[in-house]
């Protein structure tokens, strides 16, 4: 069989192409151990506050070791709710010391939501009738703006808090 030049070159370059995707993926999965969620927490949207994690007392941020952190909170309706200041008033601000480890656990009501500190690698979908979680280690000093990134409804620019990184 008999291949023209430039059919060749495709041929070449397709193969190739395929090959350092695949290297690339590879890598991404095996060496650097990146992989989908295999261990899906599922939680009753409709009462969340039974699982003990989104009571309204557990959220916010709760000091659990030296230098490590987890942060429940319950997105719903144009809203992330971080729980209550001492004056019963809902917290849009939390503050996490530089260099702490932090396990960020997310659960929705309603409608799907996204829940992203922009400026670091903290990005999820969060779903009803799931717990989206994802750990991550705050090294930079600064305020991070945290924004909803599905479109949940009519006041989805609404929905926006942040994070204080301070050393």
């Amino acid at each position: 069989m008999h291949l023209h030049k430039y059919e060749k070159k495709w041929l070449i370059f397709g193969i190739s192409s395929l090959v350092v995707f695949l290297i690339i993926l590879g890598f991404g999965a095996f060496w650097q151990g990146t992989h989908p969620q295999s261990h899906g927490v599922t939680i009753d949207p409709e009462n969340v506050e039974a699982n003990e994690a989104f009571r309204p007392e557990n959220l916010g941020i709760t000091k659990v070791d030296d230098n490590k952190y987890i942060v429940n909170i319950v997105a719903s309706a144009f809203n992330y709710d971080f729980g209550t200041d001492e004056n019963g008033a809902p917290l849009k601000h939390i503050r996490i010391p530089k260099g702490a480890t932090v396990l960020f656990q997310i659960t929705t009501k309603d409608v799907v939501h996204g829940f992203n500190i922009a400026g670091t690698n903290v990005n999820m979908m969060v779903e009803p009738g799931y717990v989206s979680s994802i750990e991550t280690v705050m090294d930079r000093t600064g305020e991070y703006t945290v924004v909803c990134n599905e479109y949940c409804g009519v006041g989805h620019h609404l929905m926006f808090a942040t994070v204080e990184v301070y050393d």
